[in-house]
């Protein structure tokens, strides 16, 4: 069974869902026959790569709130955080461009690296001071601590059309799919779970949609072609 998760580096709740996910994940009786696959989604598409600030400044500005009620949501987030066991850092965060970030996973996926560089992100960007967004060598750092080759990371940031096809496609993808927000679970193309659930949630839908998966069709053949099985393999007779 395949389940996909679009997310983004910079959403709290793509951060606190991925943990209570892999919580119903540890617990399911069939969690290694269960592929996940991480897909890519910004919340601010088109974002200039230099145009970053203060977390609550973003948060004022995008939704109208004041700065008192921004930092009682970040307080709220820093709550849900800790409950998952995450550390998260209310106050002193910076926002920016993911772009370049989701590009990198790419790249980290074809060398097998994506979940270790992801969980890396996600950790610099809420929990540690430095920022992810204005430094280059910040995001080579953290590739190299996902097992990513330093040079080719840096090849990579080099030219911004590395990987930004695939990355438009998973965006263009979610939007198919009826995604509007992040995180976004699809379990084998059948069933769609929007937000950070509760670990009971994802639990239930994994348990649904791995017993609602057809059964194996036989296609019909020639009777006695050769095969092994239990008791051993089949011998031609001449």
């Amino acid at each position: 069974m395949r389940v996909e998760i679009w997310s983004d580096i910079a959403c709290p709740w793509c951060y606190v869902g991925k943990a209570r996910f892999e919580k119903a994940l540890r617990d399911f009786p069939y969690r290694d026959e269960v592929e996940v696959v991480h897909r890519s989604f910004e919340l601010d598409p088109g974002r200039a790569k230099d145009d970053i600030q203060p977390v609550i400044t973003m948060l004022t500005k995008k939704y109208g709130m004041s700065a008192a009620q921004a930092e009682a949501g970040e307080d709220n987030l820093g709550a849900q955080a800790a409950a998952e066991g995450l550390e998260y850092r209310t106050r002193g965060r910076d926002h920016g461009s993911t772009f370049d970030m989701h590009r990198l996973l790419h790249f980290a996926k074809e060398q097998g690296r994506q979940e270790q560089l992801l969980d890396l992100l996600y950790r610099a960007n809420f929990a540690e001071e430095r920022s992810v967004f204005d430094d280059d060598e910040r995001l080579v750092e953290l590739a190299s601590a996902a097992g990513l080759d330093a040079e080719a990371v840096r090849a990579v940031l080099a030219d911004p059309g590395a990987y930004a096809d695939e990355v438009r496609a998973d965006e263009r993808e979610a939007a198919q799919l009826g995604a509007s927000g992040v995180p976004f679970f699809v379990l084998d193309r059948k069933y769609g779970v929007s937000g950070a659930q509760p670990a009971e949630v994802f639990a239930q839908a994994l348990t649904q949609a791995y017993g609602e998966r057809p059964p194996l069709k036989i296609v019909d053949g020639v009777d006695g072609v050769d095969a092994c099985g239990p008791d051993g393999c089949a011998v031609p007779q001449h």
